[in-house]
């Protein structure tokens, strides 16, 4: 079917957001008593599954009780709430990219597993709060990706079929959610995971640059 909307994952697809995710863990970490993870490339095999899941990764195994990650997410919550926007940057590309594809008449849009509370700011601070026709965040009440739930959603407020849709994202669960959604899974290999990975995820095409998106999708 015919491309119509075209679907991004934001960490790691369309922002760097690599160390003010690592700095507010490690101030969580540190006001705890707990080591820093310090480097931040080590998040990258970290971030992806949602906020309770990275704080859990982040902690000392011996500390990962119920309590002790609730306590946890809360914190890095409040200190994510201060660093997001100190470090994090649009990937080079991005803008022209994004720009081509509204001029091709394409619908956009963003599905993540980072906590709605943060995606809707952050997608309106680097691209604008016109750019995209719908964003979703981790949800309580919705299932996060691969689960299709987010968007199956997304699909209907666009008021596409999901088979119109590609979904473009840097990891093994943006590939198995556009699996499972039944749309186009698009992969990248600027972001925080590996080629292998997503490859073994299902993914349809690679790219190593904004620009080489457009060709997949001409009409």
């Amino acid at each position: 079917m015919t491309i119509k909307a075209v679907i991004f994952d934001l960490d790691g697809t369309l922002l760097d957001s690599l160390e003010d995710i690592a700095d507010s863990i490690d101030k969580m970490l540190l006001g705890r008593g707990y080591p820093v993870c310090g480097d931040p490339e080590i998040f990258r095999q970290m971030i992806g599954d949602g906020m309770d899941h990275l704080v859990a990764r982040a902690l000392p195994e011996e500390a990962r009780t119920p309590e002790i990650i609730a306590a946890g997410v809360e914190q890095y919550r409040a200190h994510y709430e201060e660093l997001w926007r100190n470090k994090t940057r649009i990937y080079d590309g991005i803008g022209e990219m994004l720009d081509a594809l509204e001029a091709q008449g394409l619908k956009l849009a963003v599905i993540s597993n980072k906590a709605h509370r943060f995606v809707i700011p952050m997608c309106h601070h680097f691209f604008g709060s016109q750019r995209f026709l719908g964003i979703l965040g981790q949800r309580p009440e919705v299932e996060r990706k691969p689960d299709a739930a987010g968007g199956l959603e997304m699909a209907a407020q666009l008021g596409v079929d999901p088979a119109e849709c590609a979904y473009i994202g840097d990891s093994g669960v943006d590939m198995a959610f556009a699996k499972n959604c039944g749309m186009l899974g698009i992969g990248v290999r600027w972001g925080f995971r590996t080629e292998a990975e997503l490859l073994a995820h299902g993914a349809c095409h690679l790219i190593s640059h904004p620009a080489e998106l457009l060709p997949l999708l001409e009409k």
